[in-house]
């Protein structure tokens, strides 16, 4: 809060001179544990004097509308305004105001408090009789301009130029004249360190010593170094010690607990890379004995913390990790969507499915997914939530499970963030993917998307972890198989809002689709989906899963543009109904290449010019559906209506092999022998022509460049 409270003051104050006609050189922030500061530069004595033209209704207006243009603009008598003529318009009165600038410390007094009174804080109190809300008890305000207070008062508290300082070291008080003298006494005599960049450098420079001294490493934490930033004005670093006989707990208890409830850094040992039986606290105060007492007392709090982690441990390790996931049954997940325990065996059998896609062992990614969830009914990670899953991999490992599954327990939360890792291993793989395709495919079925900044559930960042997941290790999936796949175990779960998927449509599906197919696979349902698209049965079903498509698309988009990537690309190829993440990549990088050339881009001009004479004959009635080129019309016509045609068979031809073998570059290659065809064709042939038979041939001639370039992605929604 201390850090964006600062910039929020700075900017309020910063737009309230401006807005008053204040002009000035520059302006700092300062913020810790007890004060907000800002320093404001090179303002004038007062602002600029303003002379501004009102213009008024026309001579020999009506009395009402002249007595409001006086009124409006301050004048008793209408002599006091000029009239003015405009030859379209006629004669009208003109006022002109001259308003006189004023004080800077007039517009500070004024400024200041209405910028106390409407701060925002995350969260505020009210103390004592006053009605001020603030984050803490406000105790002083310290306004200063030009070595003088500028008065004003807020809820019964004067503005001065008395400060405290550090409360042990250099309570004050200490009378200040400006921003050189505040800085130089608190930074001095009233030790204090003003900003939070000379704190954060004093702790970690601390560290970087102890840690040197000591033979030990730094286990870097930045969100907490970044805290502790705002806890102490004077930070003093000191090297506690842990009893050694807590390592035997697993080092991520050891270290939350240190972070979480006391604040302090985790050390490794320099020599094995372990976690070292010491601490780090950063205290507030400068003791005489070098620290000793602080680190002693900070130890005994942290054994004690740890003796209630070793309970937990032990009590855990006492209990099956199959007794702890059957309780899960006992936990809601959603209502609509049933238990935790319903939706382990959800994921538990879409990670069997997705197993083979991504080359896991299917009893083994099952396994994984049933034991997934078991710690959260554990004593550790009821204390320690952040340790979900992590323990859960302990748990395995202590009871005898393999290596893969412990780390997919682990590991299926993954990624929780852009900068958190996505898992490697392929049952881990099997079990990240099914346990978010689960929730996604879930809240879609009950319409609860995500909506605006609102997303209680995560569903964003559980759709960009596929995304993550599945390009990073390559893994093709079919995202509307696995909808479909997992859509009928939902019907189980609620009887009113998945009524529009019913049973029997269902049934019916499976029965068709082994009568074309056999058994049927994700891609064979798939296909049938698509087959069905109109059929009205199948219609509500397909347009849940198009949305979340939609919504996988909007992810893809953020990550590939973070990879340099062109939005409009993605949107191109997404537009043939594709939803194979990686086929999808692929597509984009090989188009974003084929448009950055030369041949790409006339293409693509070549592309829209075609694209715009049939948008235009479209609305003047829908073409033909089996409009199609007569080769025997093309002979007759000339050369370049010829050669185009020539060009397109052979491309439509050469372009079948590396589009089945997904060789995109050779695709584009083909594709770039158009480009002078279809610019030859525009500069020497008259599409419109006279003769109904010859225009229309070479309406469809176009529409098969048309259709041609839209096997790649759809050229119509890229810009350029």
């Amino acid at each position: 809060m201390q850090a964006k409270a600062e910039a929020d003051l700075g900017k309020a104050l910063g737009d309230a001179l401006t807005g008053a006609g204040l002009a000035f050189d520059a302006l700092e922030t300062a913020s810790g544990p007890r004060r907000l500061s800002v320093n404001v530069t090179g303002l004038p004595v007062k602002s600029a004097d303003v002379s501004e033209e009102r213009k008024g209704p026309k001579v020999g207006s009506p009395e009402q509308a002249i007595a409001g243009f006086l009124k409006g603009a301050g004048l008793t008598s209408i002599d006091q305004a000029e009239v003015r003529t405009d030859p379209k318009k006629g004669d009208f009165y003109v006022a002109m105001l001259d308003k006189p600038g004023r004080l800077t410390a007039d517009v500070v007094a004024e400024a200041v408090p209405a910028i106390i009174r409407g701060f925002h804080w995350p969260k505020s109190m009210r103390w004592g009789t006053g009605e001020l809300h603030w984050v803490r008890p406000l105790q002083g305000i310290v306004c200063v301009l030009d070595g003088k207070v500028v008065p004003f008062e807020v809820d019964g508290l004067a503005s001065g130029n008395q400060t405290e300082g550090h409360r042990v070291h250099g309570r004050g008080p200490f009378t200040v004249t400006g921003w050189a003298d505040y800085s130089k006494q608190l930074e001095g005599k009233g030790h204090v360190r003003l900003t939070r960049a000379a704190r954060r450098d004093v702790i970690a420079k601390g560290i970087a010593d102890v840690c040197a001294r000591a033979g030990l490493e730094w286990v870097e934490d930045a969100g907490l170094l970044e805290e502790v930033t705002g806890l102490a004005e004077w930070p003093v670093v000191v090297l506690g010690d842990m009893d050694p006989a807590f390592l035997d707990l697993p080092p991520e208890v050891i270290t939350l607990s240190m972070r979480t409830h006391q604040k302090y850094f985790a050390v490794n040992d320099k020599k094995t890379g372990k976690l070292a039986p010491h601490f780090i606290v950063v205290a507030n105060i400068d003791a005489s004995d070098g620290g000793k007492q602080i680190a002693a007392g900070n130890a005994r709090v942290l054994s004690a913390r740890l003796e209630d982690g070793r309970f937990f441990w032990d009590k855990d390790k006492a209990t099956k990790l199959d007794d702890m996931a059957a309780k899960l049954s006992t936990i809601a997940f959603k209502e609509e969507l049933g238990s935790l325990g319903d939706k382990v065996e959800r994921v538990a059998a879409l990670a069997r499915e997705l197993a083979p896609a991504v080359g896991a062992d299917a009893d083994l990614a099952e396994r994984a997914a049933r034991l997934c969830k078991a710690d959260l009914v554990s004593e550790m990670v009821g204390e320690f939530p952040e340790l979900q899953g992590v323990m859960g991999r302990y748990y395995a490992l202590a009871a005898g499970e393999p290596a893969s599954v412990a780390d997919a327990i682990r590991d299926h939360y993954k990624p929780q963030g852009p900068s958190d890792a996505v898992p490697t291993d392929p049952v881990s793989i099997a079990v990240a993917l099914a346990d978010k395709l689960d929730t996604l495919v879930g809240f879609w079925a009950i319409d609860e998307k995500p909506t605006g900044s609102k997303d209680p559930f995560a569903l964003r960042r559980a759709a960009l972890g596929v995304v993550r997941i599945v390009l990073e290790s390559e893994n093709r999936i079919s995202l509307l198989g696995v909808m479909y796949a997992m859509e009928e175990r939902y019907l189980q779960f609620t009887k009113s809002k998945l009524e529009h998927y019913p049973m029997a449509v269902k049934s019916l599906a499976n029965v068709e689709v082994k009568a074309r197919r056999g058994k049927p696979s994700l891609l064979t349902l798939l296909e049938y989906i698509r087959a069905m698209e109109s059929d009205a049965r199948y219609r509500s079903y397909w347009s849940q899963c198009s949305d979340l498509l939609s919504f996988f698309a909007d992810r893809l988009k953020q990550y590939l543009r973070d990879q340099g990537q062109r939005h409009d690309l993605i949107d191109a190829v997404f537009a043939l109904g594709e939803d194979d993440l990686v086929l999808i990549t692929r597509r984009v990088e090989a188009l974003g290449a084929f448009l950055d050339t030369e041949d790409g881009a006339t293409l693509l001009a070549g592309y829209k010019r075609a694209a715009n004479i049939l948008r235009a004959e479209e609305k003047k009635g829908a073409l033909p559906e089996n409009l199609s080129v007569d080769a025997a019309l093309i002979k007759k016509g000339p050369k370049e209506e010829q050669a185009l045609y020539a060009a397109l068979t052979a491309v439509r031809s050469a372009i079948a092999a590396p589009l089945k073998a997904e060789d995109f570059a050779g695709v584009m290659s083909e594709l770039a022998k158009l480009r002078s065809p279809v610019d030859a064709f525009f500069e020497g042939v008259m599409v419109n022509d006279g003769d109904a038979a010859v225009r229309a041939n070479r309406l469809a001639l176009l529409t098969d460049v048309r259709a041609t370039l839209h096997q790649v992605a759809d050229f119509s929604l890229i810009e350029g």
